[in-house]
């Protein structure tokens, strides 16, 4: 079937923390990640997994913890000030952690903390654009769209394949 980069189709993908929803456009490239297949604004698309092979592989790699980095062609939407802040995390390494108030300054406003939050909260590439990377100035965890379960389990993921250990405040 012919598609356009504007078609959306879907894929769910099996995880260790439930079934994900892959959003790609005619072309492969991944448009949102999905925590919950079942409430995805998108879950009305028509599936295609063959599109989204490269996706659904790539994701079940990570859970295995035998991919540290995506490669993956990426078409999320969102303002020019939210590409900027979704750019900075995939920059973040695996298995490293930093907080909402280093991300503002990486993206060039110290400043701009709430703002960063607001779009790191925004992601609409979960896991993939890393924004559970992100956590409190003082180690908390802190907001995350897909519950800070989940949160903390890809954290801990990513500490036990990469062998540093995450920090985290208790709370």
């Amino acid at each position: 079937m012919n598609a356009s980069p504007n078609d959306r189709f879907i894929a769910p993908i099996p995880t260790p923390l439930g079934r994900f929803l892959a959003v790609v456009d005619g072309g492969g490239a991944l448009v949102a990640l999905d925590f919950d297949e079942r409430t995805s604004a998108f879950r009305g698309l028509s599936p295609d997994e063959r599109r989204a092979r490269k996706v659904i592989d790539q994701v079940q790699r990570y859970f295995a913890g035998e991919l540290y980095e995506f490669q993956l062609a990426l078409a999320p939407e969102g303002t020019p000030f939210q590409l900027r802040v979704w750019q900075e995390l995939r920059r973040i390494p695996y298995g490293e952690t930093i907080s909402y108030q280093e991300l503002a300054r990486r993206v060039g406003d110290p400043k701009s903390m709430r703002a960063v939050g607001r779009a790191n909260g925004a992601n609409p590439i979960a896991v993939v654009v890393p924004c559970h990377r992100v956590i409190g100035a003082d180690g908390s965890l802190t907001g995350y769209g897909g519950g800070l379960e989940r949160k903390r389990a890809l954290l801990a993921l990513e500490a036990r394949y990469s062998g540093k250990p995450v920090q985290l405040a208790l709370t």
